[in-house]
């Protein structure tokens, strides 16, 4: 049995998180007031999973997270308000290591997350599953830039995660250079009010001019386009080194929506130049069936391996259909993407 630490300075919300979990067979053995609570208690407890608040009094969930990583690592899930603080908040935890990320549901104190039980125990047992004890990629903001090496013309490169994904997508953005004129699509399982931040934070940190999608949106070479949460990305379009991508809310795929599938199978079918499948970190078989269309198109296709991955779930499922080129360490799949691009000599 998955055993739990449940986090948060409302007992309110303590108690209503508390037994969701409880309905799904999570065992709550502790619950914590604050982020000094909660690294004694873990500490004490040695737990599976901690679902952890962000804002909290004496020691917020941030300087928890990295406390906890220090003395005791566990898997943290972070359980995020649905506002533009909220999100930023986040990010620096999952920086810190956290290893994924829930809003929830009508704010900071709210019964709503009842309503959302499949979906909060889910992620749970998800996050128990992650190994802590992967590093952090390798993230540099500067990419010294590699005008003399010769690329493909108008390759477009599809990226998709899940848990664990967001540093890992980081890394590999960082180290593409902006002279590889890379059109890039990310498909990262995430709630809908924090893929907005996580673009500009790509954007801040890498060569690439990054931004959350909208229906209708174009991109050409150095531009990257992450999927809206709650919305499939589709190539709609694509002519003279620019596609375009329409947003959806059809019907989820493999419980997720943005579905890394939808956009793979969609740029398979509509992209004619040079197409690499990227899959990295995740829970679940999304982008097995992009990477098998991706592949059959004439593309090239990585997959984070094992020893990497906080989750080796989304990669495993696109191994196993024989259709991935290279297996590569997080650090390395950004020159695998460029090795698939480079122009033969």
């Amino acid at each position: 049995m998955t055993r739990a630490v449940v986090v948060d300075d409302s007992h309110f919300m303590r108690t209503v998180i508390s037994d969701v979990l409880e309905s799904g067979g999570i065992d709550v053995v502790a619950r914590a007031t604050n982020g000094k609570e909660a690294v004694e208690v873990v500490a004490e407890t040695e737990p599976d999973v901690v679902t952890m608040d962000v804002e909290m009094p004496t020691m917020n969930g941030i300087e928890a997270v990295e406390e906890i990583m220090e003395t005791t690592p566990t898997p943290v899930l972070m359980l995020s308000a649905h506002t533009e603080d909220g999100a930023k908040a986040t990010f620096e935890a999952l920086e810190r290591g956290a290893i994924d990320v829930l809003a929830k549901p009508g704010g900071e104190v709210s019964t709503r997350i009842s309503a959302h039980k499949d979906d909060l125990i889910e992620k749970v047992r998800s996050v128990a599953r992650a190994d802590v004890s992967v590093s952090a990629p390798d993230i540099t903001t500067a990419v010294p830039d590699a005008p003399e090496e010769s690329y493909a013309e108008n390759a477009t490169v599809v990226i998709g995660a899940s848990t664990g994904g967001p540093r890992v997508v980081e890394s590999v953005l960082a180290g593409l250079p902006r002279s590889a004129e890379l059109r890039i699509l990310i498909v990262q399982h995430m709630p809908d009010s924090f893929t907005a931040r996580f673009a500009k934070r790509l954007d801040d940190r890498t060569d690439y001019d990054v931004r959350e999608a909208a229906d209708g949106d174009r991109i050409g070479s150095g531009q990257a386009l992450v999927a809206r949460g709650d919305h499939h990305m589709e190539v709609s379009n694509y002519a003279k080194g620019r596609l375009r991508v329409r947003l959806t809310q059809d019907e989820a795929r493999h419980g997720v929506r943005p579905a890394i599938d939808v956009t793979m199978e969609s740029a398979a079918t509509t992209i004619s130049d040079p197409l690499t499948a990227v899959v990295l970190t995740g829970m679940g078989a999304d982008g097995a069936v992009g990477v098998e269309a991706i592949k059959n198109a004439g593309g090239k296709t990585i997959a984070q391996d094992e020893a990497t991955c906080s989750v080796f779930g989304i990669p495993a499922r696109a191994i196993e259909t024989g259709c991935v080129d290279e297996v590569l360490p997080a650090d390395d799949v950004a020159s695998g993407i460029l090795s698939a691009v480079r122009k033969p000599t």
